[in-house]
C-alpha cells in the first residue's frame, strides 16, 4: 500500500528546527489548536460500502497492511500520550472497521488511563458499522469506552443490504445498538448514529430512520456523501446537502438550532421542538468547517495526516522505532501540527481534478473517518 509519507530524516530536521517553541498552546498556521485525535487501528473492514471501501477495488487481492506495520497497542497508547500533552483531549478510535482488532478492549482500557496535564480523563470513543457490537459492548464499556458512534446507513433491510454489499442484515447492528444502549455506553447523548446520505441510493430513509430514533436517546447524524479517497467514484450529484436534509425533517417536525457542544464541533445540532431529543448534520461539502479544525488522524501504521483530504503523512512509526525518547516525539508532532495549513473542504470547488499519483488522496478506510 504506497502512501506519500514526510522521511524520518526530515522530521527530525523538522522537529529541531522547531523545538525552542514550546510555549503557549499548540496552533497550526491558521491559528488553530490540537484537540482531537483519531486513531485508525486496522485498515481492514467487513463491509464494503460503495462510499468507503468498494468490493471492486477492496477485494480477495487488495495489498493489505501486514501485522508487523501496524502499531502495536503501546505504541498507540504512548504516541496517544505524547499527543495528549500537546492539548489532545479528546481520541475516538477508528478503522477500518476498529472491532475487528484483536483484543480492542485491551488498547481502550490502555487510553482510558491516559489522563491530561491537570490530572483529568480524557474523551474516549469509538466509531464502528454495529455488526459486532452486540457481542463487544460490555467488554468496551468495562474498559473505559465512554461514548460510541454506530454507522448505519438506513432501517430498510434491501437498502442496508446493498449499501454494505456483504448482504448484512440491519437488524444484527439495531441489537448492537440496543446492547451499548442497556450497558451505558449511550448515557447523556453518548450514543450516536451516523448515516451517510446519498441521492439516489438512501435518501428516502432520511424520515425513517428520523422516526425510529426520535425519542430513544440516541443522537442521529446525517452527513453528506464526501469525495474522500480516490475509489468511491464520486459526484457532485450524489450529494443530498445540508440543508435539503432539514427541510425534509421540517416538513414533519418542528426544529431548532441548538449552539454546538463543543470547539470544533463538525455537526451542527438541531432540537426538536417538543423536546424529544436532537438530530445532527455534517456539511463537509456544502458548507465546509476547515478554519475550526483542531483534528489529527493516526493511521494504522503510524503515519500522522492533517486532513481527511490528505494525500501525504508524516511518519512517526520509524521515529518511534528508531529509539526516539519522548522529548523527541513531540518536538517531531510540535513541528508537525505548527506547519499545518490544511484546508481542503473551503478550497474544493477552486481545486483542479487530480493530475497523478503525487496527487492521490489517502483512503478514509485507512485513516478512519
Amino acid at each position: 500500500m504506497a502512501h506519500r509519507t514526510i522521511p524520518l530524516l526530515d522530521l527530525r530536521l523538522h522537529a529541531a528546527s522547531r523545538a525552542t517553541q514550546q510555549d503557549g498552546p499548540l496552533l497550526d498556521q491558521l491559528a488553530r489548536p490540537l484537540h482531537d485525535l483519531r486513531i485508525s487501528v486496522t485498515d481492514r473492514c467487513n463491509f464494503r460500502c460503495s462510499y468507503c471501501m468498494p468490493k471492486e477495488v477492496f477485494d480477495k487481492d487488495y495489498p493489505y497492511l501486514p501485522h508487523s506495520a501496524l502499531l502495536s497497542f503501546e505504541e498507540i497508547t504512548r504516541l496517544a500520550q505524547i499527543f495528549v500533552a500537546q492539548g489532545v483531549r479528546k481520541i475516538r478510535l477508528t478503522g477500518g472497521e476498529p472491532l475487528l482488532r484483536k483484543n480492542i478492549e485491551v488498547l481502550v482500557a490502555q487510553l482510558a488511563a491516559l489522563r491530561t496535564p491537570d490530572g483529568q480523563p480524557l474523551d474516549l470513543t469509538l466509531t464502528t458499522n454495529g455488526a459486532l457490537l452486540a457481542r463487544k459492548a460490555q467488554a468496551l464499556k468495562d474498559a473505559g469506552l465512554q461514548r460510541l458512534t454506530v454507522s448505519l446507513d438506513g432501517l430498510d433491510d434491501a437498502v442496508f443490504r446493498r449499501m454494505n454489499d456483504v448482504d448484512f442484515p440491519v437488524r444484527t447492528v439495531l441489537e448492537g445498538l440496543e446492547a451499548a444502549h442497556k450497558v451505558g455506553l449511550g448515557v447523556k447523548g453518548g450514543l450516536k448514529i451516523n448515516m451517510v446520505v446519498q441521492r439516489g441510493t438512501n435518501e428516502h430513509e432520511i424520515l425513517p430512520m428520523a422516526r425510529h430514533f426520535k425519542g430513544s436517546g440516541m443522537v442521529l447524524r446525517f452527513i453528506e456523501y464526501m469525495d474522500v479517497g480516490a475509489t468511491n467514484g464520486w459526484r457532485m450529484d450524489q450529494v443530498v446537502p445540508s440543508a435539503e436534509v432539514i427541510q425534509t425533517l421540517q416538513s414533519e417536525w418542528p426544529l431548532r438550532v441548538l449552539a454546538p457542544s463543543a470547539p470544533g464541533e463538525t455537526a451542527q445540532r438541531w432540537a426538536y421542538a417538543d423536546g424529544s431529543g436532537e438530530v445532527g448534520v455534517i456539511s463537509s461539502v456544502t458548507q465546509a468547517f476547515c478554519r475550526d479544525c483542531n483534528r489529527a488522524r493516526l493511521s494504522t501504521d503510524g503515519r500522522v495526516y492533517l486532513c481527511l483530504f490528505s494525500s501525504q503523512g508524516h511518519d512517526l512509526r520509524d521515529l518511534l522505532r528508531s529509539g526516539a525518547d519522548d522529548t523527541q516525539l513531540s518536538n517531531a508532532l510540535r513541528g508537525i501540527w505548527q506547519g499545518r495549513s490544511d484546508r481542503y473542504s473551503e478550497l474544493r470547488s477552486g481545486l483542479a481534478a487530480d493530475t497523478g499519483p503525487a496527487a492521490r488522496r489517502v483512503e478514509m478506510s485507512y485513516i478512519g473517518g
